[in-house]
């Protein structure tokens, strides 16, 4: 008996196209065990797409541990011969949160770490707490619109089906049950707050930090031991988890340059890329060279933290946020030096508008705090917590 083998090579659980005796026959190894099945079709290049598609679906319940040992799933029947649509890959549902799972690990060499944790973590909750009653897609939708915000709902959905756009190229699911559905929601769009500190508000900040104004005197760590990192941030625009990030390897010796190309979010901890994923290179005026030269220790070692918290790790940015700079901004607005409270990241936000009133041009200003143009000229060109009608 000659046989003719397909060129259809794969690894472990493969199946493979055989021609014996002009007949189409699959052969494979499950458990040590080496199957030969005929299908009773003779080999065209029809009937070729039939096995392909029948050895896809062997191939698939091996690898998800469902093979019918029996073979009986496998066998062809007459209607094979008359070439009717081809049965589905997949026909078994597959529940939500497992399918989410098997999509992160696809995605986890693809995607920062943090993304990881923080993005996809938080789909992977939701989808455990689901209900058992909530099987389709139908029901996931109006369970998020239940028990959160429309625009989380909105995103989950948006990343299901992506989920399962992935689901049916890799065979998992026959179909994409959630697409189209994003688009049913309204998007809602954040109140995201972009006012900025006034300059003299800017140095009533700073000064209360290296004054100590508002410490407590219990404060295991005194305010003073953040001014740099807080007078940092105004000067440079940057974020704050590049800030808690940066390294003395990423500034020049001669502190004329600065490269923000790490990150660490407040909410993974992980270190990993800026927002953009770009690195962006910031170049150090006088004022801020003479920063730098002040805070530099004599001989640091290239990973040491420009900006260690008080044990030398990682400041924490949220810790920092409630604990520190809080209490300092509300002790000045209550003193009449601060107009209101504004959180922590509007420092960034004071940076470009005060760049944009000096007259740095939008473009500019982009590239150093690592914006589009386009951002800078919808919500920061022109803006000023006072506004006046010119006399014409």
């Amino acid at each position: 008996m000659q046989l003719e083998s397909r060129q259809h090579k794969a690894s472990k659980g493969s199946v493979q196209i055989k021609v014996s005796n002009g007949r189409l026959q699959l052969a494979f190894t499950h458990a040590g065990k080496r199957h030969y099945l005929s299908l009773g079709l003779s080999d065209n290049k029809l009937n070729r797409k039939a096995a392909e598609a029948k050895a896809k679906i062997i191939e698939s319940d091996i690898t998800y541990e469902r093979f019918d040992h029996t073979l009986a799933k496998y066998k062809s029947q007459s209607v094979l011969s008359a070439v009717t649509p081809i049965t589905p890959i997949v026909t078994p549902k597959i529940a939500f949160a497992e399918l989410w799972e098997k999509y992160t690990q696809y995605k986890s060499s693809q995607v920062a770490a943090s993304t990881l944790v923080r993005d996809y973590g938080k789909i992977a909750k939701r989808l455990q707490a689901l209900p058992k009653n909530v099987e389709d897609a139908v029901g996931v939708r109006d369970w998020l619109l239940g028990k959160y915000s429309s625009e989380v709902a909105r995103r989950t959905l948006i990343q299901m089906n992506a989920c399962c756009n992935w689901a049916v190229k890799s065979g998992l699911v026959s179909e994409n049950p959630f697409n189209g559905m994003a688009s049913d929601i309204k998007k809602t769009v954040r109140d995201t707050s972009r006012e900025p500190f006034s300059r003299e508000e800017r140095d009533a900040i700073i000064a209360a930090f290296e004054n100590n104004s508002f410490c407590s005197k219990f404060a295991p760590i005194p305010h003073s031991y953040y001014a740099p990192y807080v007078k940092f941030l105004f000067i440079t625009g940057c974020r704050p988890e590049e800030a808690i990030a940066l390294q003395w390897k990423h500034i020049s010796a001669d502190c004329q340059r600065i490269q923000f190309k790490e990150a660490i979010p407040s909410d993974t901890g992980i270190r990993g890329q800026t927002k953009t994923g770009k690195t962006r290179t910031f170049p150090c005026n006088s004022k801020l060279q003479e920063f730098l030269g002040s805070i530099k220790p004599e001989s640091p070692l290239p990973n040491d933290l420009v900006f260690p918290g008080s044990r030398g790790q990682v400041i924490d940015s949220h810790n920092f946020l409630n604990r520190v700079w809080k209490p300092v901004v509300e002790g000045l607005v209550k003193t009449g030096k601060v107009e209101k409270y504004l959180p922590q990241y509007n420092i960034r936000h004071t940076f470009i508008t005060l760049a944009v009133e000096n007259g740095l041009d939008a473009k500019d200003v982009a590239r150093l705090v690592g914006n589009s143009p386009e951002i800078i000229y919808r919500h920061y060109a022109g803006i000023k917590r006072e506004l006046s009608v010119p006399e014409f």
